[in-house]
């Protein structure tokens, strides 16, 4: 993208005047996006450099991948189940990666983010308390309340609850990011054997994700409206604040330029924010200090997860200006920074991996309007996309 383009995009803020509008829309402010959602056609690929180079001036290449086809063998190799958390509705659904839905369990109200543990229990943040789902049984078996107020119990991109949650590598210890609706949430932790709410942290403003690092030794809450991320240690739970604005805060809630979901990289335990499909900021948790690489996709980005050999996912959920970016896509970024980008059909929100790595599994949720209910199955060889109704406005996803 040129670079005029690239500046532009620190003038992508709601102007003073459109305030009121600001306080009922979207992301782009305290409680979301503003903008009218992207159309459901995907992006026409620009051409492609080879999948293995690099461009000149030292940015990863890009290669684009066809948006649609018909779906080759392997896009069904990946055996097991799916469970997607229905932030339209007060379930999780089971979802055969061939076959669709093949079942659904009640959690609570708005539920967002979900994460598994070795022993099949599922740990689901809603609107109303953390709900406990045994994958075996398919039945919840608890909901542990929030400590934290967060006022009545609503639905919708901006309700109060949780969002983004984690498990500690020992199992002991559930992370869940509670949203207070108008200002700073906080991080409550989980005993998960008596299961209720033990500790709760201060963090920033709409912690949309939470992850832990491999050691269990830190939690990290990113935080949406608040430019940043809350580094906490697991043991004394002493929070800090490292700022992450690769654009600058301006404009602050006004601002699209926000981070929203993170990944902590396997080899070093950095964390990886990508923004709009053009800068990945590489946080050094222990320092604060933050470096910045070059992206290919141009596009507003949201959710994020890697693979164990250090293989980042990345879901564009559309353009922030319709005439100057792309449109949905899958950007899957290689360690060495290359990057091979899917186009997809329509917004999504998240996504998770195939144990095989050979297929990717996207959300169709949004956090904003635009939504679908089902999920893309992507086939990382291939490059051919399948759409599979599932769920209400499925967000969160996991591989069982």
């Amino acid at each position: 993208m040129p670079k005029n383009r690239r500046a532009s995009r620190t003038a992508r803020v709601l102007l003073p005047g459109a305030v009121a509008v600001v306080l009922l829309a979207g992301c782009a402010q305290g409680s979301g996006e503003a903008a009218s959602a992207p159309g459901s056609e995907a992006a026409s690929a620009p051409g492609s450099a080879s999948p293995g180079g690099t461009s000149p001036g030292g940015s990863p290449s890009a290669s684009r991948a066809p948006a649609t086809g018909t779906p080759s063998p392997a896009g069904g190799r990946a055996a097991g189940t799916l469970l997607v958390a229905d932030f339209g509705s007060d379930t999780v659904t089971f979802v055969d990666p061939a076959r669709g839905a093949t079942g659904s369990v009640v959690v609570g109200t708005a539920p967002y983010g979900l994460v598994l543990g070795e022993d099949g229990r599922a740990w689901v943040a809603t609107a109303e308390g953390v709900a406990v789902v045994d994958t075996s049984a398919r039945r919840r078996i608890a909901l542990v309340p929030y400590r934290t107020a967060t006022g009545p119990v609503t639905t919708g991109e901006y309700r109060g609850g949780g969002m983004g949650i984690a498990l500690a590598p020992d199992g002991r210890r559930v992370f869940v990011g509670v949203n207070v609706p108008g200002g700073n949430g906080t991080l409550e932790v989980i005993d998960t054997a008596a299961l209720r709410v033990t500790d709760t942290v201060p963090v920033g403003r709409r912690p949309f994700d939470v992850d832990v690092s491999r050691d269990g030794g830190e939690v990290y809450a990113t935080n949406h409206d608040s430019f940043d991320v809350t580094v906490v240690d697991a043991g004394t739970l002493a929070p800090r604040r490292v700022e992450v604005a690769p654009y600058g805060t301006e404009g602050g809630l006004g601002s699209w330029l926000k981070p929203h979901y993170s990944a902590v990289r396997p080899s070093d335990g950095k964390l990886l924010l990508p923004f709009e499909g053009e800068r990945l900021a590489v946080v050094d948790p222990r320092t604060g200090r933050t470096t910045i690489e070059p992206m290919t996709a141009d596009t507003h980005q949201h959710g994020t997860t890697v693979t164990p050999d250090g293989t980042l996912f990345t879901v564009g959920t559309g353009p922030i200006d319709p005439a100057e970016d792309e449109g949905p896509s899958l950007t899957v970024r290689r360690p060495d920074g290359t990057e091979r980008v899917y186009p997809l059909d329509g917004p999504h929100e998240d996504v998770a991996v195939s144990p095989d790595g050979r297929t990717a599994y996207v959300t169709g949720g949004f956090t904003r309007d635009g939504y679908w209910d089902g999920l893309s199955v992507v086939d990382l060889e291939s490059g051919d996309t399948r759409r599979l109704p599932a769920g209400s406005r499925p967000l969160g996803i996991v591989v069982l």
